[in-house]
């Protein structure tokens, strides 16, 4: 697979983002982000995906999404979601032109290694960009959902975020214990080159699992957690 060319895999989550045309921002107040969560929440009932998590910040944003059997459906919900704010956006400024970059960058995830830490890497983006001090203080994220601090209906929880605990509020503690607590910077590294380079997020085994279910080699593998034994 060249280096940047999207692999979509089916029922597998992804780690996706999309920036604005040369960085500039593209949310500049509340009713632009939440037009945005409208139309997010609008294409993923009508197209039938599931939306695991998101982070709307000023001139990009955050998903992990899976797009069950249809791996069409993911570049079906980025190009709905791109046009309409850009449409909503130009409209309110009697402009043209495009809010995007031509293309959305994407990594299918390993769901039992890395899915829990690309949630928290998501979630922690505006922590991480000095924007807020705690994740739930950056209302345009899924974290205040996932810790029990605002309902959406829409959004969907993975199975890991599940298995942190059988009871709501004890599963609602761990996972913002789990978000507070140390990350690992190797592990953000490799998230943030994997999603670059739209290659895989995951370890040696994953590549391989993939690469059985596509029936095609798998090229340019980044460097992930070892298989165990190695």
């Amino acid at each position: 697979m060249p280096r940047g060319r999207r692999l979509i895999v089916p029922n597998c989550p992804h780690h996706v983002v999309q920036r604005g045309h040369d960085r500039k921002a593209v949310f500049i107040c509340d009713d632009d982000y939440q037009h945005y969560l409208s139309t997010l929440a609008d294409t993923k009932k009508e197209l039938g995906l599931s939306v695991y998590a998101y982070c709307l910040m000023t001139n990009h944003v955050h998903l992990i999404v899976d797009p069950l059997d249809q791996t069409e459906n993911l570049s079906a919900l980025m190009k709905k979601l791109s046009g309409k704010q850009t449409r909503y956006t130009n409209s309110l400024e009697r402009r043209t032109g495009t809010l995007w970059e031509s293309r959305f960058k994407s990594s299918p995830i390993e769901t039992d290694a890395y899915l829990l830490e690309c949630s928290r890497y998501v979630e922690l983006n505006p922590v991480k960009a000095g924007m807020v001090e705690k994740a739930e203080d950056w209302k345009w994220s899924s974290y205040g959902q996932k810790v029990g601090l605002c309902k959406k209906e829409w959004l969907d929880f993975d199975v890991c975020y599940l298995g942190l605990s059988k009871a709501e509020s004890e599963r609602q503690k761990n996972y913002r214990q789990f978000v507070e607590s140390r990350v690992d910077e190797n592990t953000t590294q490799q998230i943030f080159n994997s999603l670059e380079r739209c290659q895989l997020t995951g370890t040696g085994t994953f590549t391989d699992e993939i690469e059985r279910r596509l029936g095609r080699r798998i090229q340019n593998r980044g460097p992930g957690r070892p298989r165990k034994g190695e």
